[in-house]
């Protein structure tokens, strides 16, 4: 009937529809756990679309206590950047390392734990929020026992889970050159639209969050396991025309409020969490009339210019 398939439709589009908040949140948490396969958000089964959130910008940086001139690589943390950053500001961030950690704490541990929630109340609890909307709604079908339905909901759940999976594979491999512990850095950031970040800690952590890559490219089974998990996106949509008048209104709520929590929870972030260890915006950012004027002002503070030259400032 007409109103089979306007079910249908609105059931396709909200699942279907490729809106970042899962990508978004994989890169400012670092990494995914597997509780969040209970999330299901339009756009799940663009989990993997992470690593594009940065727009393929890699900002040139400078160590303004060594005057070397590098990249930042990291792409999640390079949307992060582009997140605090603000034109014609200068931003400044503090990273840290996370828990119990010295800050110098080695990195290959630091790459095989997870990373762990972002310490900001209201957000994580809009997070753990997030999660319950799916179990709802499975006990709400079960007792109507509108079977179609909770298949539907258990295929985009697997979804989640492979792509979890696949997430977590592949932030596993990292790099980040020699260690120096107990060292100081200061690292100046060009981002584009005149957006400039000023990013200090350990050179150990400032490492961690800037250097090597943060999802490897991922393996031929990885690939078939992510491709397989898109098809059962598909392969719900087509099965959710079975579904019920109610289980199909059971689904697109859950879709639309599991999307309204995370999404809030990402946009109330101040903090990025990258390999155990924590970004955070340090005071309000100061502007500047012009680009030469935080150039001149630094290389006073700093007392060399090296820096400055190879970033092209002066």
């Amino acid at each position: 009937s007409q109103m089979d398939a306007i079910r249908l439709n609105a059931a396709a589009i909200l699942a279907l529809a490729e809106l970042p908040t899962i990508a978004e949140r994989t890169a400012l948490a670092g990494s995914s756990e597997f509780l969040e396969c209970l999330i299901l958000c339009p756009g799940l089964h663009k989990q993997q679309s992470a690593t594009n959130l940065n727009k393929a910008e890699f900002p040139a940086t400078a160590a303004l206590t060594t005057g070397y001139v590098f990249r930042v690589e990291n792409s999640a943390t390079v949307h992060y950047l582009q997140r605090v950053g603000r034109t014609g500001h200068l931003t400044k961030l503090d990273v840290s390392a996370r828990g119990p950690h010295p800050p110098s704490v080695n990195r290959r541990n630091a790459s095989q734990a997870p990373d762990r929630p972002l310490l900001e109340p209201f957000p994580f609890l809009l997070h753990l929020s997030a999660l319950l909307p799916t179990p709802i709604a499975i006990a709400i079908l079960l007792n109507l026992q509108d079977w179609w339905a909770c298949a539907v909901i258990a295929m985009l759940v697997l979804c989640r889970l492979l792509n979890i999976v696949v997430i977590r594979r592949r932030s596993s491999t990292f790099w980040a050159g020699a260690s120096e512990p107990g060292v100081h850095g200061d690292l100046l950031i060009l981002l584009s639209r005149d957006r400039w970040i000023r990013m200090r800690g350990f050179v150990d952590d400032l490492k961690a969050v800037t250097s090597g890559e943060w999802l490897r490219d991922p393996t031929g089974l990885e690939s078939f396991a992510v491709n397989s998990a898109t098809t059962l996106v598909y392969i719900a949509i087509v099965v959710s025309g079975n579904c019920s008048s109610t289980g199909s209104l059971v689904i697109i709520l859950l879709l639309l409020t599991s999307a309204i929590l995370l999404g809030a929870s990402n946009i109330l972030l101040t903090k990025q969490t990258m390999r155990d260890r924590v970004i955070c915006v340090a005071g309000e950012p100061v502007k500047y009339q012009r680009r030469l004027d935080l150039a001149e002002q630094l290389i006073k503070e700093t007392g060399r210019k090296d820096w400055a030259i190879g970033l092209g400032m002066i």
